[in-house]
């Protein structure tokens, strides 16, 4: 044990020096570095002279700046000269994020396919629009051209705004869109339900379209079994509306109609306005026969189909809705016989199933059988004794070695000689650490000493150089105008001194 603490105090003193080096150290470079500060100061004093003086280059530069804008006063600029150049101009675009803020003020923006441009209506202009606009509406409007001083951003100031052409179409067509919806025509659960193998379908088309030749071809396919009434009218143009109405009533006065499909081709908003007039909308809503419509394309959708009792995308579509495939009809009757079939051979099987099992059940309570299954039971359970006794005798054997180990690990004399292998690890990884700390330290100071030699006055003296003193009040010597013929100087050289008299000054 004296052994241990001998070397404990060694690296005592050891650690002791090496902090006290350190102290000394950090002193030495604390002073170089106030030496350093004071000679970074006299160079922003030369160069604070240098930059704040009257020369021909920085009154060059006063000039130049005369003529930079602020961006304040660009804007103003630019402003004026937009609103100067163009007078009132009308625009016709989209109307894209439209929004109406709390104060008032409408913000949204004008875009066609290639462009777009902010625009901004006041609340004094806006109260006098005649629609609802939204986002999505074509229109017509008188502007001005401005810019927004405090972004820089280009804007239009809308003065007056119109629906133009199918923007207005659109807005109809929403506002009774909005109507009905309100009144309960969508209502679901007024919608009638389809019969399931209608026996007369009647069709309200015109008589000369495709959609009618497509509406025949599919029924002749599927369902040749019922009869097809024609009721004949004009889908669009003037009066379109009235003749539809007139044929729908027609139609709903044929008790032999099971289902009736309102049809016509594709085409644009005008060509299908004809099926978003009110008056048609509440004829479908008044029929007491499901109505299925099929107008246009996929991606049309009229106020008829919301009414209807059931939509579909295309006239095509609407045939089918109202039609089971009679092909399918027979496959589904086929399939129901082979389940019928399959259901009775399962139960016939089940019954003879049952039957074997009860006179398995029969010989099995047999008392000859019970005694065998008893006494198989016991050979199985004495097994299972058997092999849960090893099992157990085993784990005991496990554990016990186990512990054994564990008492093994913590012998006394083994923690002893693996902490006395630590501390000499520990001693030896010190010293080597102390070593290289300072070795590091000596190289910095060597380092710190020879940058002060390089910037020191005494290294200019040993290159040749003198430093003069006038010897009368020993003031430095940096301009002949301190000096006259026969004052006395003093030169020091890097080894000694000279006293000399001057006799000539050349300035």
């Amino acid at each position: 044990m004296s052994i241990g603490v001998n070397k404990h105090e060694q690296l005592f003193y050891i650690f002791r020096a090496f902090i006290d080096k350190l102290i000394e150290i950090k002193s030495n470079v604390y002073e170089y570095k106030n030496i350093l500060q004071k000679k970074r100061r006299s160079c922003l004093k030369i160069t604070h002279f240098v930059t704040h003086s009257e020369s021909p280059y920085n009154i060059e530069m006063l000039e130049l700046r005369r003529d930079i804008y602020s961006v304040s006063k660009l804007n103003q600029e630019v402003r004026a000269l937009l609103e100067s150049s163009f007078p009132n101009i009308w625009i016709q675009g989209e109307l894209s994020n439209f929004i109406a803020h709390g104060s008032g003020h409408w913000y949204f923006s004008l875009k066609d396919q290639k462009a777009q441009i902010s625009c901004a209506m006041f609340r004094g202009r806006n109260r006098m629009v005649q629609f609802k606009p939204e986002s999505g509406n074509q229109i017509i409007a008188r502007v001005k051209i401005s810019l927004y001083e405090p972004r820089g951003n280009y804007q239009l100031i809308v003065e007056h705004m119109e629906p133009a052409g199918e923007g207005l179409l659109r807005q109809q067509y929403e506002e009774l869109k909005n109507k009905l919806d309100h009144e309960g025509l969508f209502a679901p659960e007024l919608k009638k339900p389809l019969p399931p193998f209608p026996k007369q379908i009647g069709i309200i088309t015109s008589e000369t379209g495709a959609a009618l030749r497509d509406i025949l071809s599919v029924l002749k396919r599927r369902y040749s079994y019922a009869k097809v009434l024609i009721h004949p009218t004009t889908v669009q143009g003037q009066g379109a509306a009235d003749n539809i109405v007139s044929a729908l009533e027609e139609a709903n006065n044929i008790a032999e109609n099971d289902v009736l499909i309102l049809a016509r081709g594709g085409g644009s908003v005008e060509d299908l306005w004809s099926f978003n007039e009110e008056k048609v909308a509440r004829a479908i809503f008044a029929c007491d026969i499901p109505i299925v419509t099929g107008i246009g394309h996929e991606i049309d959708f009229t106020i008829s189909d919301f009414v209807a009792d059931y939509r579909a995308p295309t006239p095509s579509a609407a045939a089918e809705a109202v039609s089971p495939d009679q092909v399918e009809l027979l496959a589904d009757i086929n399939s129901q016989f082979s389940r019928i079939k399959n259901a009775l051979n399962s139960q016939l099987m089940q019954k003879s199933q049952f039957a074997d099992a009860l006179d398995i059940r029969l010989q099995q309570q047999h008392p000859l059988s019970r005694i065998q299954q008893l006494n198989e039971r016991t050979q199985n359970q004495l097994a299972r004794l058997q092999v849960t006794i090893t099992s157990k005798l085993q784990l005991i054997q496990s554990r016990l070695e186990t512990n054994n180990a564990k008492l093994a690990r913590f012998d006394p004399k083994q923690l002893l000689q693996q902490h006395q292998n630590q501390l000499e690890s520990l001693l030896s990884r010190l010293k080597i650490a102390i070593s290289f700390n300072l070795k590091q330290s000596n190289q910095s100071l060597l380092s710190v000493s020879r940058s002060l030699d390089a910037i020191s006055p005494l290294a200019t003296l040993e290159r040749g150089y003198s430093i003069l003193n006038i010897s009368k009040d020993n003031a430095l010597l940096s301009s002949t105008k301190q000096i006259k013929n026969g004052d006395l100087l003093t030169a020091k050289l890097a080894q000694g001194e000279l006293e000399c008299e001057v006799t000539r000054i050349k300035s």
